[in-house]
């Protein structure tokens, strides 16, 4: 089979495309044929890695991607050859990710994909969808798990709503019955933002935001998912209700976070940082179920129509993939894995 894969940390030039075996499914694993791989922030940075360094074995990149499952290990349950699926943390603590034609993987990290659905949504899905989640329930006295009606009364802020995971958490946001007011840095990115169903839309570029947002919430908002605290505090302590939360989901390389301590202490704020990867095994199955729920209603759609434009690129061009996502490209970047 073919495979995208990478022997030291570095440029994404270190990635090649190689010829490798296929893996039988052991017990309690699967063996999915690949259709599209996901790219996120979380993959070049992983790849990058600050620098040269030589891995101890050669990794396939990439956490999230959908296909079929093609062969089933023994003891699972719940699976079948044929069937449709999507993937989370597949390449997290382990060497194989989907940027390859067949991955096995644990049974536990294969979910169904919906008849209805696209393999485009199900690769969309993983670390955006799986953020988002953890992001809008990290609030105190908040739900555990998102359902219809679960943030009924609560109004969520979402900064950088033309992101991924922005676009994830608008959705996830208006399935659960939030008030979405979202900030953005231009017209363009407006439009995909109330595509994904915010209410509310602000450019943060021309626009007072804290102004703006109290007028649709004038008693602050409950949640803010923010893609760049160091930024937005100050505004954010504003913003927030009393007993409110700030999710940080996102940071570059060595950056650092400067508090206004007292502010927040009036308020009795909540800082959530947030690691999809390291949360608890309770909250990954939490976000897992909702997603997979969210998903089968078809709240959680992804193309131009739904505020979340696709960039598409062969396997071979994995690298150019990476660089594109390194960039921030508007959208979401796939890998077409099988041609």
């Amino acid at each position: 089979m073919k495979a995208i894969v990478y022997e030291e940390t570095g440029p994404s030039s270190v990635l090649q495309l190689r010829e490798r075996p296929l893996v039988e499914p052991g017990e309690g694993e699967v063996r999915i044929r690949l259709l599209v791989s996901g790219v996120n922030p979380t993959d070049w940075k992983s790849r990058s890695g600050g620098g040269s360094r030589k891995l101890d074995a050669p990794k396939v990149p990439n956490q999230d991607g959908a296909g079929v499952i093609d062969a089933v290990g023994s003891g699972v349950a719940g699976h079948g050859v044929g069937d449709r699926v999507w993937l989370w943390d597949v390449a997290w603590g382990g060497n194989e990710g989907t940027a390859q034609e067949y991955v096995t993987v644990p049974a536990v990290n294969v979910v169904p994909l919906p008849d209805g659905e696209s393999f485009d949504a199900g690769a969309s899905l993983g670390i955006p969808a799986l953020t988002a989640h953890r992001a809008l329930t990290s609030s105190e006295g908040g739900p555990a798990r998102l359902s219809p009606g679960a943030l009924a009364g609560r109004t969520v802020l979402v900064t950088g709503g033309a992101g991924a995971v922005g676009h994830a958490a608008i959705q996830l946001a208006r399935w659960a019955g939030a008030t979405v007011i979202s900030t953005v840095s231009g017209d363009h990115k407006a439009e995909l933002a109330r595509r994904a169903g915010a209410g509310t839309i602000i450019n943060y570029r021309t626009d007072d935001v804290v102004r703006a947002v109290r007028e649709v919430s004038p008693d602050g908002v409950d949640t803010i998912v923010d893609v760049n605290a160091p930024a937005n505090i100050q505004a954010g302590l504003e913003m927030l209700k009393p007993g409110g939360t700030v999710a940080i989901y996102a940071a570059n390389p060595g950056e650092s976070l400067t508090v206004p301590i007292r502010e927040s202490m009036s308020k009795n704020v909540r800082l959530q940082f947030i690691l999809t990867y390291t949360v608890t095994d309770e909250q990954k199955r939490s976000a897992v179920a909702a997603v997979s729920e969210a998903l089968e209603a078809g709240a959680l759609r992804v193309g131009d129509d739904y505020g979340l434009p696709l960039s598409r690129f062969r396997l071979e061009e994995t690298a150019a993939a990476h660089d594109a996502v390194e960039r921030g490209i508007i959208g979401k970047v796939l890998i077409d894995v099988a041609q």
